[in-house]
């Protein structure tokens, strides 16, 4: 792998060096959304719907991030339920995906940046 596709985490006292990959954020990132209530689906590309179709379950659906000088940029890309207030849920996903992923793997988060996809109303196909 590049060392640019790895973010490293260094401290002073350790017996080595730990590395991520943007990967491991994007999963995290996915896991904190379904947590979050308001949010139906996360919202992938073609090629992970046919994957999904397969039985490959795919957790960083949705999410794209970039790793910068300071942390990480997140985008999520999300379908939420009928009914519920867009900037609320919006707000909420920002805080449990940026504290989810600042607790697991100290990694500073600059953004979260969410993109609502669809509205799903109940028993309905995604509008």
């Amino acid at each position: 792998m590049s060392d640019q596709l790895l973010l490293e985490i260094l401290e002073d006292d350790s017996l080595g060096s730990v590395q991520i990959v943007p990967e491991v954020l994007e999963v995290i990132a996915g896991l904190a959304a379904t947590e979050v209530d308001g949010v139906k689906s996360m919202h992938g590309s073609f090629a992970t719907g046919v994957a999904e179709k397969f039985g490959k379950k795919s957790h960083g659906k949705g999410v794209r991030v970039e790793l910068t000088n300071n942390g990480a940029i997140i985008d999520i890309y999300v379908i939420l339920k009928f009914g519920k207030s867009i900037p609320k849920v919006a707000a909420k996903l920002q805080t449990n995906i940026k504290h989810n992923i600042q607790t697991m793997t100290s990694i500073q988060v600059e953004e979260v940046n969410v993109h609502v996809a669809g509205i799903q109303m109940d028993n309905q196909e995604i509008v």
